[in-house]
């Protein structure tokens, strides 16, 4: 088995890059699903949330209302780290058996979104980023997101930068380009790369 950490900011296309892996059989694994799944309605997750931010963080129906979690978490640092205590170990958890099911030769990848930010990538042995111009990622935030631009400038700002990225990156994959470019740069890491590297694994 090959475990990948794939990551990149706001709008740079991760998500993209991984429905192609999934297409080409990769075992994708997406950490926030998982975050989902962790504070899910009845889980302990769940409870630890509440006791630390308070039952005005639920929507009507008892789930997380993740817009409000966000707006109380966003600027506040402390805040955030309460939150990311209660979160990843269980995600980290979830994450570690999914890999263990997966058979010899598989090519596991853990779309995680703050990798860098989280100081994760001595857990993976490949780490992808994929990276795009901040311009094109604000035009995608605004246009297909419905983001307001200085919003969009906003969540950027607050991640890792692309030179902080590219500083633990075994793989970059740029998306500049057409969607059509971005499958075969997808492809061609796939065919090079991580098939290769998942073989040598066996």
């Amino acid at each position: 088995m090959l475990f990948v950490g794939l990551t990149g900011g706001i709008g740079a296309g991760k998500t993209a890059v991984a429905t192609r892996l999934a297409e080409l059989g990769a075992i994708v694994i997406d950490s926030d699903a998982l975050a989902r799944e962790v504070i899910a309605p009845g889980t302990d997750g769940l409870a630890e949330v509440v006791a630390a931010f308070g039952p005005e963080i639920l929507a009507a129906d008892g789930s997380v209302d993740r817009a409000a979690l966000a707006r109380r978490v966003f600027a506040d640092e402390g805040a955030r780290r309460r939150l990311e205590a209660i979160i990843h170990p269980r995600v980290g958890a979830r994450t570690a058996e999914i890999a263990a099911a997966a058979p010899p030769g598989a090519v596991v990848v853990n779309d995680v979104p703050l990798l860098v930010e989280a100081n994760l990538a001595d857990r993976y042995e490949l780490v992808v980023v994929v990276q795009a111009p901040q311009e094109q990622r604000i035009a995608r935030l605004v246009g297909t997101r419905g983001m307001a631009e200085d919003e969009a400038r906003a969540r950027i700002a607050a991640q890792a930068d692309d030179a902080a990225r590219r500083a633990v990156a075994d793989i970059v994959i740029l998306n500049d380009g057409t969607p059509e470019q971005l499958r075969d740069r997808v492809d061609e890491v796939w065919r090079s790369r991580l098939l290769p590297s998942a073989a040598q694994d066996r």
